[in-house]
C-alpha cells in the first residue's frame, strides 16, 4: 500500500512571542511613533546597538544569576553570545568606548527589541519593545525630573492623566538611611532592598522571616512595613522629613521637588519609600510609573546610576534613565479606551476606474501621485462599478477618491472628498498639486 502524504506539521510562534499582522503592526507603530516623536521633542538622540553581545556584558552589570534569564548560545568562534535582555550595558558599553569625545549631557534614546527567557504572564512577554530614556553627564536633580517629565510627557500625549497614573518616586540613600537607623548592617542592604521590591510578591509570614534574617525584630519589621508604605504627594517633603524621622538625607528629593514643580508635572508624581528598584546598580533617585488601580505591573521604571559607565572601563559619569516596555502600556491603553481601533496609516488617494477605456490610466495616475509622497492605492477588482469601488475607498478610509471615466481621454478626473462628499473635476495632470497644494 502506497503511503499517503505527509500532512506539513503545524508550527506555531514561540511561547511568549507575537506574530504582528497588518492591524497589531499598525498599533505597534502608533507606540512606536509616539515613543520617537516624544523623544526627539524632549531633545533625545536615537541611537541603537547589536540583538546580541558577548555574554560577559551582562554579567559584568548584574553577575553570574543573570545567565539562566538569558537566551544565550555559543558561536562559530566559541564566543558566548546572548540576546540582548535590556539595552543598558550596551549604552553603557558605548559610552565608555566614546566618553571622551561625546558631548555632555549625552542624551539618547532607543526603542530596542529584547528577549528575556522567563516565565510569559500578563504584561510580561520572552520578546518584546522597550523605550529607554537616558541623560548622561549632568548630577543635577534637573537630569532625574527631566527623565520623568518626558515620560509623563508620553503618557499624556497618549491620552492617560494623572488620575490614572502615577509616578512613585523614592532615594536609594534614603531607604539605606531608614534602614540603618532600623538597625540593617551594611553588608545586608542591597538583600534589605531586595526585599522591599518584592514585599507585595510575599506572604505576610516570608515577609517577616526574611525581615528577621536581617536582624530586625517584630516591631522594627512593623514599622519598616509602616515606612515602606507612606505615600506623600510631590510638595510635601516637609511632611515626609518629619514622619519617616530624617532630615538631611532628603536633599536629593528635595531638590527634585522643586525641578518637578517647574516641570508642571507635580501633580502626576508622590514619593513612597517602597520602591527601591531591586537592581544593584542605581545609585540614587529611583522611581517606578503605575496605573493607578494597580491592576498591571508597572509601565516603567527607572533611576540614576552614576557607577555603571566606569564599571564598564569609562570615567566617573553622572547618569539616570528609564526604561518602558510595550505590553503593560498597550495593556493599560486598551483598558482605558486609548488603543486606536485602526492605527493603519489612512491612504490620501484612492483611484478608481469607473470604465474600461478609463482602466489603462490608472497604474500612471498613481504613480504620479506617489512620486508626489501621496498615499495612493486603487482596486484590483474587473469591476466598474462606481458605488462599489467607492465603498472600498471607504473602506480602506482614504481620503479622497479620484475617478477616471469616460473623460480621462480627454485629460480629466472626477475628485471627491470622501467626508463632506463634495466632488469636482480636475485635469489628471494637475492631480499631484491638486493634492499637494
Amino acid at each position: 500500500m502506497v503511503p499517503g502524504p505527509t500532512l506539513p506539521m503545524k508550527i506555531q510562534a514561540p511561547k511568549g512571542t507575537r506574530d504582528f499582522y497588518p492591524k497589531q503592526m499598525a498599533w505597534r507603530n502608533y507606540i512606536l511613533d509616539a515613543w520617537r516623536r516624544v523623544s526627539v521633542r524632549n531633545g533625545f538622540d536615537h541611537v541603537d546597538g547589536p540583538i546580541f553581545e558577548l555574554l560577559d556584558l551582562y554579567k559584568i552589570k548584574s553577575g553570574d544569576g543573570i545567565v539562566s534569564e538569558l537566551f544565550n548560545f555559543e558561536d562559530r568562534g566559541q564566543r558566548q553570545l546572548a540576546l540582548r535582555p535590556e539595552f543598558t550595558p550596551t549604552l553603557a558599553r558605548m559610552v565608555a568606548a566614546q566618553a571622551h569625545a561625546l558631548p555632555k549631557p549625552i542624551k539618547w534614546f532607543c526603542m530596542p527589541n529584547l528577549c528575556r527567557a522567563e516565565r510569559p504572564q500578563r504584561g510580561r512577554l520572552r520578546e518584546f519593545f522597550q523605550w529607554n530614556v537616558d541623560l548622561l553627564g549632568c548630577d543635577e536633580p534637573i537630569a532625574d525630573a527631566e527623565c520623568i517629565f518626558t515620560a509623563v510627557d508620553l503618557l499624556r500625549e497618549l491620552g492617560l492623566g494623572p488620575h490614572q497614573v502615577r509616578v512613585k518616586i523614592s532615594h536609594r540613600q534614603t531607604v539605606r538611611h531608614v534602614l540603618v537607623k532600623l538597625g540593617v548592617a551594611e553588608d545586608k542592604i542591597i538583600d534589605a532592598f531586595n526585599l522591599l521590591d518584592r514585599r507585595d510578591r510575599l506572604e505576610r509570614k516570608e515577609f517577616v522571616a526574611n525581615a528577621a534574617a536581617l536582624g530586625l525584630d517584630e516591631t522594627r519589621v512593623q514599622r519598616l512595613d509602616e515606612i515602606g508604605r507612606m505615600v506623600f504627594p510631590a510638595g510635601r517633603i516637609d511632611q515626609m522629613r518629619t514622619q519617616i524621622g530624617v532630615d538631611d538625607e532628603l536633599g536629593d528629593l528635595a531638590g527634585l521637588d522643586r525641578e518637578l514643580t517647574a516641570f508642571g508635572i507635580s501633580d502626576w508624581c508622590e514619593y513612597d519609600l517602597g520602591i527601591v528598584r531591586g537592581l544593584a546598580y542605581y545609585t540614587g533617585i529611583v522611581f517606578e510609573i503605575h496605573e493607578a488601580s494597580g491592576a498591571e505591573r508597572a509601565m516603567a521604571g527607572g533611576g540614576r546610576y552614576d557607577g555603571l559607565i566606569k564599571l564598564f572601563g569609562g570615567p566617573d559619569t553622572p547618569a539616570v534613565g528609564m526604561g518602558m516596555g510595550d505590553v503593560v502600556l498597550m495593556n493599560v491603553l486598551t483598558d482605558k479606551g486609548l488603543m486606536p481601533e485602526d492605527a493603519s496609516p489612512r491612504p490620501d488617494v484612492f483611484v478608481i476606474a469607473a470604465s474600461d477605456a478609463a482602466a489603462g490610466r490608472v497604474s500612471s495616475v498613481a504613480a504620479a501621485l506617489r512620486r508626489r509622497g501621496l498615499h495612493t492605492r486603487f482596486s484590483y477588482k474587473s469591476t466598474r462599478n462606481v458605488g462599489k469601488l467607492l465603498k472600498d475607498a471607504a473602506a480602506a478610509q482614504a481620503r479622497h477618491a479620484v475617478i477616471l471615466d469616460d473623460e480621462a481621454s480627454q485629460g480629466v478626473a472626477s475628485v471627491k472628498d470622501l467626508a463632506s462628499g463634495g466632488q469636482t473635476q480636475v485635469a489628471i495632470a494637475d492631480l499631484p498639486a491638486h493634492f499637494t497644494g
